[in-house]
């Protein structure tokens, strides 16, 4: 069975069904165990992967940053988020950036309107989920260091200011800046990834090194923990890529064997390199490179070959790790669980790898200049148009947050002596390793 991805999303707005659409169960169920998949993906498994590579004395507290800020940012998705990434805003030069306030809290979407083949508060959640995880991401970078109360300021106002509005450029539907222009992104590698690993890293630089970095040792508390984390991660991918196809059909059945390959390649590739490179292949890197492949794959899952999946993922592994363990140290900063090395520079290149692999085929490809006219080159600066918009908007716009939560909260970093306690007993009151 094969799907036009772009008359699909077109059906996505919050309307009533159309006589066209029609309820199917399988769809509705596969999209709803989607949902299921992806929520996973982020108070269980980002978090264990996030608090396994944290000192002892914050692990506690890196949980609650993954989980705080999947909570709130679901809220914010209901109250204002939908809305504003989904919606229809008053005139056509708005439109082109982000959505209109005529469904906040969901006023005007009934639980009996269909988005295509399945219910629109199915389509509500699913989206929610992915809110959620892209700001969580970026609390990997200030880990050990940044107030609670800022964090949870930072993710309510973020997830208005950046996420919503680049949701709506690429995925908004006709009207939309990077949606009109063609831009591919399947399942979120500018939306998500390069988005909320660039916030991570303005963040990070932002409140400040931790203390002590990079002289005094750092190490993980438990890298079984994060190995659980990513095994979790990768499992609830498959709702995350799988998903995006929005039914149950051979497109969701591509990007679930992708998304397989490019995280396997991914994961032999860091062994490989960490072979070569230190002699020693570590649990660490193994884990490391599955989710870099991960990402890599997201943008490009349900457009590319297997062969594609392959230079995807390995390719993916080789950007990470000279992020993670080359840039980070040549430039000096202090992102504290390599969100920015992994999340940012793998999905930059997954996003762009789409434009240089993406099957030629109409009725794989949004509206693109790949789609009448075969323009591959066309369509890779199309790419690289969605990556600089993405980027551009995530900068300026995190900044403007942070500044915002740390006025409210006075100051965003915690003061010397709670950074040395640990942020798990003096913030939270909790001292939960024992080891």
């Amino acid at each position: 069975m094969k799907l036009k991805l772009f008359a699909l999303l077109a059906s996505l707005m919050p309307i009533a069904a159309s006589a066209a659409d029609k309820l199917d169960t399988g769809d509705t169920a596969w999209m709803m165990i989607s949902t299921a998949l992806v929520l996973l993906m982020t108070p269980a498994g980002l978090a264990l992967f996030y608090a396994g590579m944290t000192r002892s004395k914050n692990a506690l507290n890196t949980y609650a940053m993954v989980m705080g800020a999947f909570v709130l940012a679901f809220v914010v998705w209901i109250v204002a988020g939908y809305s504003l990434a989904f919606g229809a805003a008053e005139s056509a030069g708005i439109q082109k950036f982000v959505g209109g306030l005529g469904n906040i809290f969901l006023n005007g979407v009934k639980w009996t309107d269909l988005s295509g083949t399945y219910p629109t508060y199915v389509f509500v959640a699913f989206q929610g989920t992915f809110a959620a995880i892209t700001v969580a991401i970026a609390s990997g970078s200030v880990i050990g260091r940044m107030k609670f109360s800022t964090w949870m300021v930072i993710v309510a106002l973020w997830g208005l200011v950046v996420y919503a509005p680049i949701t709506h450029m690429v995925w908004g539907g006709d009207g939309a800046l990077l949606f009109d222009a063609g831009a591919l992104d399947f399942a979120g590698g500018t939306v998500v990834h390069m988005n909320g690993g660039l916030a991570g890293l303005v963040l990070a630089i932002l409140v400040g090194k931790r203390a002590g970095y990079p002289k005094l040792p750092m190490k993980p508390f438990s890298i079984i923990f994060t190995a659980a984390g990513a095994a979790l991660l990768w499992f609830g991918w498959y709702g995350f890529n799988g998903g995006s196809a929005f039914g149950a059909n051979a497109v969701a059945g591509l990007a679930v064997l992708t998304t397989t390959v490019a995280t396997a390649a991914a994961g032999v590739t860091w062994i490989l390199i960490e072979w070569i490179v230190f002699k020693k292949p570590t649990l660490l890197g193994i884990a490391s490179g599955i989710i870099a492949g991960l990402v890599a794959i997201t943008p490009a899952a349900g457009f590319v070959s297997i062969g594609g999946a392959f230079i995807v993922g390995i390719f993916g592994s080789v950007i990470a790790f000279f992020g993670v363990v080359t840039l980070k140290k040549k430039l000096g900063y202090d992102d504290s669980l390599d969100a920015f090395g992994i999340h940012f520079l793998a999905g930059l290149w997954g996003a762009l790898a789409t434009g240089l692999l993406a099957l030629n085929d109409k009725d794989l490809l949004w509206d693109g200049p790949m789609k009448e006219s075969g323009d591959r080159l066309g369509q890779f600066m199309v790419q690289i148009e969605s990556v600089v918009v993405v980027g551009i908007w995530t900068l300026i716009g995190t900044v403007v947050v942070y500044y915002i939560a740390s006025a409210l909260t006075v100051g965003a970093r915690v003061d010397a002596e709670t950074e040395e306690i640990g942020l798990d007993e003096a913030v939270h009151g909790e001292k939960g390793v024992n080891l």
